[in-house]
């Protein structure tokens, strides 16, 4: 792409902004789903980006709270709640570590699935039951992401509700999730994009973060699991996959 003289460069995640932020100091850079872009050296700040890099990135943090409350809310007796995340995505220690005052604050125990591997996935699962723990939440990693189907398997298979953190998810098969309408990331890109493409630049363009959340459920893998989501929670729902 910078043999190429592109105008703009668009980075669907840390990974990828990083690379393309490696790759040229000069193109613009507009990364999508930017986790943590102060803390990992993206930007300078969020106000300010500098450099040739801004964009839209949630707070991983933030969003793994909240899921911990929509899990304890959807199983009040839940005493003890699995991790899975991946040690090789850029803002997985962080974000379990963080996780630790949110659980505590709820009552919750965690128990860490830390997987990066194919082969590490049925062993955590067995691992998280052996544990005693009640439900999984699943943390955004590019490996998670590409797994999506076996993990619903494998949290079906080993009866454990499990809460993820974006639409497709719940989409191809998992139970709950909660996280930023990814919708939202693309329009505000679209105009950081047009703004770049008339001469502003990326050094003066704030990084922006979601204002936009949903909840979506899938009744068919509740029914698969015989898991009953409590009216409350299924009244919130944006989306009901029934």
């Amino acid at each position: 792409m910078v043999r190429a003289k592109v105008d703009v460069v668009v980075a669907a995640a840390t990974n990828e902004a990083r690379a393309a932020k490696n790759a040229t100091k000069t193109i613009p850079i507009v990364g999508l789903n930017v986790g943590r872009s102060l803390e990992t050296g993206l930007i300078d700040s969020i106000s300010h980006p500098g450099g040739n890099l801004t964009g839209f990135s949630p707070n991983p943090s933030e969003l793994s709270g909240k899921r911990l409350e929509l899990l304890k809310e959807t199983l009040p007796k839940l005493l003890r709640v699995a991790v899975l995340w991946d040690p090789n995505a850029p803002t997985g220690e962080t974000t379990w570590r963080e996780m630790q005052s949110s659980a505590t604050a709820l009552g919750l125990q965690m128990f860490s699935m830390e997987v990066s591997r194919t082969e590490q996935l049925d062993f955590a699962f067995k691992a998280a039951v052996k544990a005693g723990s009640g439900a999984v939440v699943v943390n955004l990693s590019p490996f998670v992401n590409s797994h999506q189907r076996r993990i619903h398997q494998l949290a079906a298979e080993n009866q454990l509700p499990a809460i993820y953190p974006r639409a497709e998810f719940v989409e191809s098969g998992g139970l709950m999730s909660y996280g930023a309408d990814r919708n939202e990331g693309f329009r505000r890109a679209a105009v950081m994009i047009d703004k770049i493409l008339k001469s502003t630049k990326p050094a003066d363009i704030p990084v922006e973060q979601p204002t936009k959340f949903e909840l979506l459920i899938n009744l068919k893998t509740a029914k698969q699991i015989g898991f009953i989501i409590p009216p409350n929670v299924l009244a919130r729902a944006d989306k009901v996959i029934r």
